[in-house]
């Protein structure tokens, strides 16, 4: 059987998780997640990058540094709050410190998601070339559909 979609909201999708980032293309896929699928239950999750300790190494990539609790914790802080204020009655919410790859993986999969909305980003070419993009990933190792919003310009 095959799950099919239309672009005014009928889905077979019951468990929408909601990858957020606070970033403009976070805040598109998360108005058209609940445009699209206002009967569904969404899950709002954010990954607290636990990377932000790591420093960028000569041949273009990063080398992790030891992570720095108070830093972390003092992220992990804010971005509850701001994650608190997405949040609009009849959604969960998720908050966790990692990997925002792995994170959203593993929430959605111990959450039983049956969708994954996430934004996309522009990058350059050489960023794209080092690094690929978060959406890009998710999408490559997600079991279930992935869909990805860009930011309107």
């Amino acid at each position: 059987m095959t799950q099919s979609t239309d672009l005014h909201g009928t889905s077979g999708f019951q468990r929408v998780l909601v990858g957020v980032d606070f970033s403009a293309s976070s805040a598109a896929a998360l108005a058209l997640a609940r445009t699209r699928f206002p009967g569904a239950t969404r899950r709002l999750v954010h990954v607290t990058d636990a990377r932000v300790t790591a420093a960028p190494d000569l041949m273009g990539g990063v080398t992790p540094a030891l992570p720095d609790p108070t830093l972390l914790h003092t992220l992990e802080s804010a971005d509850g709050q701001r994650l608190t204020r997405e949040v609009q009655a009849g959604e969960e919410q998720e908050l966790m410190v990692g990997d925002p790859v792995t994170g959203l993986l593993d929430a959605a999969r111990e959450w039983g998601a049956d969708l994954i909305v996430v934004g996309t980003h522009a990058q350059g070419a050489l960023e794209h070339f080092f690094v690929g993009s978060t959406a890009e990933k998710i999408v490559a190792r997600s079991p279930v559909p992935v869909l990805t919003v860009r930011a309107a310009r």
